[in-house]
């Protein structure tokens, strides 16, 4: 990979209004109880994330789709302007493999190309351990009273939080996959 390419994983989540227990530790005596919230609402969200930068690309859609994610990767086209390619890592979902997103990744001057993840991989998805990141940031165990609130909360962690403490989740995110900047490295041929 040249320094003049960037690697992004993308994924969609669907985070739901409802309080989300998560285990915690409380003497075998004590009765534990989490208020339950009234809606079911969700969030529909297409994630774009460069794991060298911590740099974030997110939309709330009304559907995830085909038409979705081509808005999503104009997105990374559009904040990685200086790499002549983009590597976007997903999933096997149906909307990822579209015609309407062939089409458009055929057109001329398309940076992004797409690699696809093992099926029934979850593990090889960086951006999954994101969704995970999140949750236990935001979703478990915790109550909000309105959706506009939930909703609120989830959007800032993932476009606010994450990037401004990059380094702090970086490693939890990444997991076995290392950031390695070629500064750091020989490389023998």
């Amino acid at each position: 990979m040249g320094a003049d390419e960037a690697v992004v994983f993308v994924d969609a989540v669907h985070p739901t209004h409802q309080v989300r227990p998560a285990g915690c530790w409380a003497p075998k005596h004590v009765a534990i109880a989490v208020e339950q919230t009234t809606g079911r609402d969700r969030l529909n969200i297409h994630r774009a994330i460069n794991l060298e930068t911590g740099r974030t690309q997110i939309l709330e859609v009304e559907k995830v789709d085909g038409p979705s994610l081509i808005e999503l990767l104009g997105e990374v086209e559009r904040t990685h302007t200086a790499m002549r390619l983009i590597h976007v890592f997903l999933d096997n979902a149906s909307y990822h493999k579209a015609g309407i997103v062939k089409e458009r990744l055929a057109k001329a001057g398309r940076k992004v190309v797409l690699h696809f993840l093992p099926p029934d991989c979850p593990h090889l998805d960086t951006i999954e351990r994101l969704w995970a990141s999140m949750h236990e940031n935001v979703t478990h165990n915790r109550d909000y009273k309105t959706f506009g609130e939930f909703r609120r909360e989830v959007i800032n962690f993932l476009r606010h939080t994450v990037p401004k403490h990059w380094k702090r989740f970086c490693d939890r995110i990444t997991d076995n996959f290392r950031v390695i900047h070629r500064a750091d490295f020989r490389v023998l041929a």
